[in-house]
């Protein structure tokens, strides 16, 4: 169940459900597995920054590991990005011990150079050992580091437990062309690419070389199907089925409400039991709910998937 470079498909991005009151929701979380399991998916990840992991303390984020690894029987990523390398190491040898497949670690806000950005995947390597496959996080529109793919190939030569990239750079097509002419030249090693960005541009990063999406959109089920039809060269199809979801992944996208956004179709799908966001946290409108039912309305005309009753 362990990570590799071979690793493709579809890894749901998952939402941590908490009651009104901001406790962990068990039931809810054990309910949402079910559902992402239920979707197709080929693993999970959990405690990533859509998975409002620093609003989580460490016992919190082991626990919830460990029952979710427990219930998915699907290779789960661990989030395991931390101010301090103590705290990463605590939660990467916790998630591990319990079973997860690897661990993805996001780059500190501060760095800025190219030797700043491949120092600290060293040093985090070190912390957490060589022997934890690991993911690269590439977002920059919300970390504001930039990873050209030249210090992204530097850091998979580098160490052999860098076996994926989540791919969430803002354009991106290009890098993931870049990437695979490396690997087609000789000069980088495989690499298993997984995009996120809310699936917002999976229809041509399919066709650009990437072997999956790593996303918390809440149709994981829609991915499942867009992964395969591109896969199997249904180009037509995969396009189709993308153009039918694009306006609700837009509206997802928002700075700010996009976890609110996705949370709220969560529980419209029955997927959790309420739409609770930990503090602090920005929620919806009476408004923004509505122009979410007239989103999933149009869609369920095209997708049955989208009609909730």
């Amino acid at each position: 169940m362990r990570l590799d470079e071979g690793t493709s498909g579809v890894f749901a991005i998952a939402a941590t459900p908490f009651v009104p009151g901001g406790a962990i929701d068990e039931a809810s979380v054990d309910r949402l597995t079910d559902f992402y399991v239920g979707c197709g998916v080929s693993g999970l990840t959990i405690l990533g920054i859509m998975g409002e992991a620093p609003k989580l303390d460490q016992a919190e984020a082991l626990a919830l590991s460990d029952r979710v690894i427990r219930r998915a029987g699907v290779p789960v990523i661990v989030g395991v990005s931390a101010p301090g390398f103590a705290a990463m190491r605590g939660l990467a040898h916790g998630a591990m011990a319990s079973g997860a497949a690897g661990v993805m670690i996001a780059p500190p806000p501060s760095l800025r150079t190219d030797d700043q950005i491949i120092s600290y995947y060293r040093q985090a390597v070190a912390a957490i050992g060589a022997d934890v496959p690991f993911v690269i996080q590439d977002y920059p529109l919300t970390l504001s580091v930039v990873m050209t793919p030249g210090v992204i190939r530097s850091i998979v030569m580098e160490h052999r437990s860098c076996v994926m990239l989540k791919h969430e750079d803002w354009p991106g097509l290009e890098k993931i062309s870049a990437l695979r002419g490396f690997q087609r030249e000789g000069s980088m090693r495989p690499l298993s690419i997984l995009t996120g960005n809310g699936g917002l541009f999976l229809d041509f990063e399919m066709e650009r070389g990437a072997d999956g999406a790593m996303t918390g959109y809440a149709f994981p089920d829609m991915l499942v199907e867009l992964v395969a039809r591109a896969g199997a060269g249904e180009r037509e199809a995969a396009h189709d089925l993308f153009d039918a979801h694009l306006p609700l992944i837009r509206y997802e996208q928002q700075q700010g409400i996009g976890l609110a956004v996705r949370k709220y179709v969560l529980w419209r799908r029955g997927a959790i039991a309420y739409e609770t966001q930990r503090a602090p946290a920005a929620g919806l409108s009476a408004v923004a709910r509505a122009e979410i039912d007239y989103l999933l309305e149009r869609l369920g005309r095209r997708d049955r998937r989208a009609v909730l009753g």
